[in-house]
């Protein structure tokens, strides 16, 4: 690690956890504390307990209250410094981190096929209507707590503010390329947090396998063998739980249809998509492009429609960057 790179990055989250404030009028968690980079804390416990009717494999108790990127600050932001704010942001580069989809998109193995019926046409109506058939999770999407969890956040009542946040890429990519079966380690955040600091409170975590580069293929998405046993690479529990609960992150994604690496889903294991939800965070599934963002100094906006008591929706991802 120089001490050049490191300033850099530092600056660069600086800049970032800066605008933040402006644009949300709160002050972030600091971006990076070079005292614990490489030096994770060990996992504590979660406080309480999960909601009733859950799956039990995988099930955490619920995070314990932390600090995140959107604590009430002192001071609301004029409406000056908003509208600088909107000036450094639109200075930047904005990356689509979204698939367009459709009816033949990569999915979940057990869905069908979306289907898309025009009700209406501007030659015969003046007007042009689709009808969309999918389900909840298609393409891109949200998964809110409730997706796994009876009483838990549903896609209509995740705070708005959480729509903003810092973003932090660990890139496993070469890993994946030698084994499509590699999960997340905590080698890998260690060595995330040596280049580039602490990962910040109330980040969001997407990790970068180049998975995405399969789209729009289902079969190379999913990548099973001869024996029907799915090949791809996911996170672990380790590491989720470090973010999770130490870090304090605020939402995590990843470029694959689950959380859950390929061999566990041909299982039907699901404890690591479980575990993230049951802290009552959500998650993005199947985002693209996390190629063209660096790994620290960027921002994310995640949206997404708010159907009433969803369990899942399309979202749009778009990470926000700087030009240096």
């Amino acid at each position: 690690m120089t001490t050049r790179g490191t300033a850099g990055t530092f600056a660069r989250a600086l800049l970032a956890s800066a605008v933040l404030g402006l644009v949300l009028g709160i002050h972030p968690a600091h971006p990076a504390d070079p005292s614990a980079a490489g030096a994770p804390a060990a996992t504590a416990p979660a406080a309480g307990t999960p909601a009733a009717g859950t799956p039990a494999a995988g099930t955490p108790a619920a995070s314990a209250p932390a600090p995140d990127a959107t604590a009430a600050a002192s001071t609301s932001p004029s409406a000056a410094d908003l509208q600088r704010a909107y000036a450094i942001l639109h200075a930047a580069r904005f990356v689509d981190l979204t698939h367009a989809f459709g009816p033949d998109s990569p999915h979940w193995k057990g869905f069908a096929p979306e289907s898309v019926t025009t009700l209406y046409t501007i030659a015969r109506d003046g007007f042009h209507v689709d009808e969309f058939c999918h389900p909840g999770q298609w393409g891109t999407h949200v998964d809110p707590p409730a997706h796994f969890h009876d009483g838990l956040k549903t896609v209509d009542q995740i705070d708005p503010s959480q729509f903003l946040l810092p973003l932090v890429v660990l890139d496993v990519h070469t890993q994946v390329a030698h084994n499509p079966d590699y999960v997340v380690t905590m080698d890998d955040v260690r060595a995330w947090e040596a280049k580039h600091g602490s990962i910040p409170a109330g980040a969001f975590v997407a990790l970068r396998t180049d998975w995405s580069k399969r789209w729009p293929d289902q079969a190379a998405m999913q990548n099973a063998d001869a024996q029907g046993v799915l090949h791809y690479p996911g996170w672990s529990m380790a590491v989720l739980q470090y973010l999770y609960e130490q870090r304090h992150i605020t939402a995590s994604g990843h470029e694959t249809t689950d959380t859950d690496p390929g061999v566990a889903v041909t299982r039907n294991d699901y404890s690591l998509e479980s575990y993230v939800l049951g802290t009552n965070h959500f998650q993005i599934e199947l985002l693209a492009n996390l190629d063209q963002v660096p790994e620290a100094g960027a921002l994310v906006m995640v949206s997404f429609p708010k159907p009433e008591n969803g369990s899942g929706f399309p979202a749009r991802v778009v990470a926000i960057v700087p030009r240096s």
